[in-house]
């Protein structure tokens, strides 16, 4: 699974009124679930492995947090961008996301941090 199935999934368990969430893991998962909770668009995630494969837990917030999502990068074109190059998202109420060679980080840490990557997505 990767991240632009994750994100529909979290997306509707919160609409829903769910109050937690386990999907299929892979490593950019975990990455990029560990980004959402620095951001606040999450509670908590675990890894918890289950005979051979690993899963996610991901804990929801009590109130809806997310309220769109959109993918930058696909597996048909990918989006690169320098860190001066980066914008706000939403006017500071989105994040985008983006895949360095640091990390996955979001794109106030990237022009932090001066680096630049892949745009997979923004979330607001």
């Amino acid at each position: 699974m990767a991240y632009y199935d994750l994100l529909p999934k979290i997306k509707n368990a919160e609409n829903a009124g769910k109050s937690s969430l386990t999907v299929p893991c892979s490593n950019m998962d975990f990455e990029v679930a560990k980004v959402l909770v620095k951001e606040g668009y999450i509670k908590d995630v675990q890894k918890k492995p289950v005979g051979k494969k690993n899963f996610l837990d991901i804990k929801l917030s009590a109130k809806k947090v997310i309220s769109g999502i959109k993918l930058k990068s696909k597996p048909s074109r990918h989006i690169y961008m320098d860190y001066r190059n980066i914008k706000w998202v939403r006017n500071g109420y989105g994040v985008g996301i983006f895949s360095t060679p640091k990390g996955i980080m979001s794109g106030r840490d990237a022009r932090k941090n001066k680096v630049g990557g892949e745009y997979l997505f923004e979330i607001w």
